[in-house]
């Protein structure tokens, strides 16, 4: 069986031997957008935003999802950048806050976690998260002595959609592209993972399977236990096992 990249052109069993896997954390690791929704709608209809009206899921998987806080804070608060600044710390105290009760690993996680694990992968975490929100979620998922190394966007010149943080990653990794994957969920995560040159796997844990092809992902999954996924895990497994026999 041949295994090709959503557009059809790249096999994505060039990735053997699989050196490392790279995830982004929101959406990604655990399923949140629907909380971070939730605290940017009930925050800004309390300053009176868009005349009071509540944001709608849609205006938040365009505008916000995804994306680096000084870009949000730009787009919300484009005349008073500041002021979208401090908005920002707010809401991200108040995710930390319902995110402690809330947090659901994205199926199937765990089993991905112990397939790499057993095949001695390196791996990172990479997001443009605030520091204190990526150790928070990837603590409380039991997965803090799992990743060798976090990357933050505000680390980097440039945070995702510009491909700086996966760059970094695979410098810190000291692990080539062509043989390391990306795990995404979101329009700007999948373009810095292209950007690097790196097969990028889109999850549609809430974004549109649409919206997401527009960014050019390698292959769209549902979450860990989709059988496409395991397809190509197995197959990479065969050909691995092929060159050394």
């Amino acid at each position: 069986m041949t295994i090709t990249s959503a557009d059809g052109t790249c096999s994505l069993l060039q990735l053997a031997p699989l050196e490392a896997v790279l995830f982004d954390v929101d959406g990604t690791l655990c399923d949140t957008d629907p909380l971070h929704y939730y605290a940017f709608r009930e925050m800004l209809q309390e300053i009176g935003f868009n005349g009071g009206v509540p944001i709608t899921e849609e205006y938040f998987v365009v505008n916000i999802a995804g994306k680096h806080n000084e870009d949000i804070a730009s787009i919300l608060f484009p005349n008073d950048h500041e002021r979208g600044v401090k908005f920002l710390e707010d809401k991200e105290a108040m995710f930390r806050r319902i995110v402690k009760e809330k947090i659901e690993p994205v199926k199937g996680l765990y089993k991905l976690k112990k397939w790499i694990e057993d095949h001695g992968l390196k791996r990172a975490a990479v997001t443009n998260a605030p520091k204190e929100n990526a150790e928070l979620m990837i603590s409380l998922l039991g997965l803090s002595d799992f990743f060798e190394a976090v990357i933050l966007g505000s680390d980097c010149e440039h945070a995702k959609p510009f491909p700086d943080p996966y760059l970094k990653a695979l410098e810190l990794l000291k692990v080539s592209k062509e043989h390391t994957c990306i795990f995404e969920d979101s329009v700007s995560g999948i373009k810095a993972g292209v950007a690097a040159g790196v097969k990028t796997f889109g999850l549609t844990t809430r974004n549109p399977a649409e919206l997401l092809m527009e960014a050019k992902p390698s292959l769209l999954i549902k979450d860990y236990e989709d059988s496409k996924l395991w397809s190509v895990l197995d197959e990479l497994d065969n050909k691995a096992k092929a060159k050394t026999g």
